[in-house]
């Protein structure tokens, strides 16, 4: 039911910016197989696995140096050519990072004082609560997002003109 809402809104259909089509048509929607996909997510679910290749993918694009590894650590690690140190909360400058929709509202604000330019935040399971995900695409410090309904995917360049996406994922 959600591809058929979303059908009109695949790959990169209606995006006008060079930059965020081909975010979306080669870090979200690309179709090719990934060199780490057949050893990975073999016992997950297809919801697990598909988000799973999805953050390799941003992994891969990002290409962070440390970020906080969660259950989703053989999919970030595999997407990653650097050597990626496993960091805490406590961490500066968040370069990518993935948080639940339902952790509490001051886990979500201090993440968001730590982003950067460079920053990327992975919203989960945005579909559990839709004003939330609202409330921090409106955040000031927020530049363009993605909703791709299972996630949401935050990027904080302001120096570019934000815009806030729905993609068919």
């Amino acid at each position: 039911m959600v591809w058929l809402t979303r059908m009109h809104r695949c790959l990169g259909f209606g995006i006008q910016s060079p930059k965020d089509y081909a975010f979306v048509r080669y870090v979200i929607n690309e179709k090719w197989p990934y060199y780490a996909y057949e050893r990975l997510g073999k016992n997950d679910d297809w919801r697990t696995r598909k988000l799973g290749r999805l953050y390799m993918r941003l992994a891969n694009w990002r290409q962070p140096t440390a970020m906080e590894l969660d259950r989703y650590e053989e999919y970030w690690k595999a997407g990653c050519s650097r050597r990626l140190k496993a960091e805490g909360r406590g961490m500066n400058t968040v370069e990518l990072a993935r948080v639940d929709i339902d952790d509490d509202w001051e886990t979500v604000e201090q993440l968001l004082r730590r982003c950067d330019e460079r920053s990327v935040v992975v919203v989960e399971d945005i579909w559990r609560d839709w004003q939330r995900w609202h409330d921090i695409e409106q955040d000031e410090r927020v530049g363009t997002t993605y909703d791709l309904y299972y996630c949401g995917i935050v990027l904080f360049d302001k120096q570019r003109y934000g815009h806030h996406y729905k993609v068919n994922f």
